[in-house]
C-alpha cells in the first residue's frame, strides 16, 4: 500500500517550481491558475523572491500548495498516474492537508489557493508580531515535550504544536513561555531547543481567531468526498466524510499536528511506501517513525518521470 504526502510551512525556498514550470505544461498551468485565483503574481515571488516576502505566512501557504500540486498534476496529467489507483491514503502536514485534499478532489485548485491565502492572513492577524513564538525540541518525545511545556507555561499558553517524529516535537505559545521552555529544555532531558523563525504561534489556543475565520470560510465552501481517505492531523485517523473534514480543518488551526501518530497509523494500516510530493521535509520524519517503509521524495521532473514509470 502507498500514501501520498504533502509538505507544510518551512519547505518554501526562492526558485521553487522554476525548473519544473519549464519542463511541464501541467506545472505551468497550475502556477498560472493559482496566480489568477489570488489576483497576485505569486509564482514570480516563488521564482525570484525576495525571500522575506515568500516567508510571509499568507504567501508561503499558497506557494507550498501550488508547488506540491504542480508536481502532482505533472505526475497525473503528463505521467498518466491515477491517484485512486496508485495511493490508498493522502496526508499533509498542517497546510499540506489542504494540498492533499486538493489532490484527492475535495477542493478545486482556485478554492484551495484562496482558502490558504485567507488561512495565512488569519493566522498572522490572530496574534500581534512578537507576542507569540514557537520552538523545536530535539531529542524529545511527546511526553517529555508536554512536561517541558507545562513547566514553562506559568499561566501563559505553552503547548505542543507538532508531534513530528520520535525525536522532534514543536511547541507554541506566548513568547515568554517559549523562552522559558527553551531555557528549561536541556535540564529536563531534551538534547536541544531551537527557536523557530516563524511570524506567529501556530497550532495553539492563541490561534482561535484564525480558527473562527476558517470556520466561516469553510462553512461557505463545498467539500467533496476525497478520492482516497485523508489521514487527518487532529485525529491521526482516516477520514472521508466531507462534513467531518470541514470540522477537522477548523480544529487543526488551534490543534496539535499529530504527524508521528498519523504515519505510524498508516504503517499499521498496511502502508509500506510513502511518497512526498513537492518537498523533502516529511521523508526524513517518516523514516524515523517507520524505519522499514520505502520513502520517495518527488520534486524535479526527473523524480516525476521515475515515479510515473514505477507506478505504471
Amino acid at each position: 500500500m502507498r500514501a501520498f504526502l504533502f509538505p507544510g510551512q518551512g519547505s518554501q525556498s526562492v526558485g521553487m517550481g522554476d525548473a519544473l514550470s519549464q519542463a511541464s505544461v501541467a506545472a505551468r498551468d497550475t502556477f498560472a491558475e493559482v496566480d489568477e485565483a489570488l489576483g497576485q503574481h505569486l509564482f514570480k515571488l516563488m521564482r525570484e523572491g525576495p525571500d522575506d516576502d515568500l516567508k510571509l505566512t499568507e504567501n508561503a501557504q499558497p506557494a507550498i500548495m501550488a508547488h506540491a500540486l504542480a508536481v502532482f498534476r505533472a505526475l497525473t496529467r503528463e505521467g498518466g498516474v491515477d491517484l485512486a489507483k496508485s495511493a490508498h491514503f493522502v496526508a499533509g502536514h498542517s497546510l499540506g492537508e489542504y494540498s492533499a485534499l486538493a489532490a484527492a478532489g475535495s477542493f478545486d485548485l482556485a478554492t484551495t489557493a484562496k482558502l490558504l491565502k485567507l488561512r495565512g492572513q488569519a493566522m498572522q492577524a490572530a496574534v500581534p508580531v512578537g507576542v507569540g513564538a514557537m520552538a523545536a525540541l530535539l531529542g524529545a518525545d511527546l511526553e517529555l515535550a508536554q512536561k517541558i511545556a507545562a513547566a514553562a507555561a506559568e499561566g501563559e499558553v505553552c503547548t505542543v504544536a507538532n508531534d513530528n517524529d520520535p525525536s522532534q516535537v514543536v511547541i507554541s505559545g506566548h513568547k515568554g513561555a517559549i523562552d522559558r521552555a527553551i531555557a528549561l529544555a536541556k535540564d529536563m532531558g531534551a538534547k536541544r531547543a531551537l527557536p523557530l523563525p516563524v511570524s506567529a504561534p501556530f497550532h495553539c489556543p492563541l490561534m482561535q481567531p484564525a480558527a473562527d475565520a476558517m470556520a466561516d470560510a469553510l462553512g461557505n465552501t463545498d467539500i467533496l468526498a476525497p478520492a482516497v481517505p485523508l489521514f487527518a492531523n487532529v485525529t491521526a485517523q482516516a477520514v472521508a466524510d466531507p462534513s467531518t473534514i470541514r470540522n477537522q480543518l477548523v480544529e487543526q488551526v488551534t490543534g496539535m499536528v499529530r504527524w508521528r501518530e498519523s504515519v505510524a497509523n498508516m504503517a499499521a494500516a498496511g502502508v509500506e511506501e510513502f511518497v512526498e510530493l513537492g518537498g523533502k521535509v516529511l521523508g526524513p520524519m517518516v523514516k524515523r517513525i517507520a524505519p522499514d517503509a520505502k520513502v520517495t521524495s518527488v520534486v524535479t521532473i526527473e523524480d516525476i518521470e521515475a515515479l510515473a514509470k514505477e507506478l505504471h
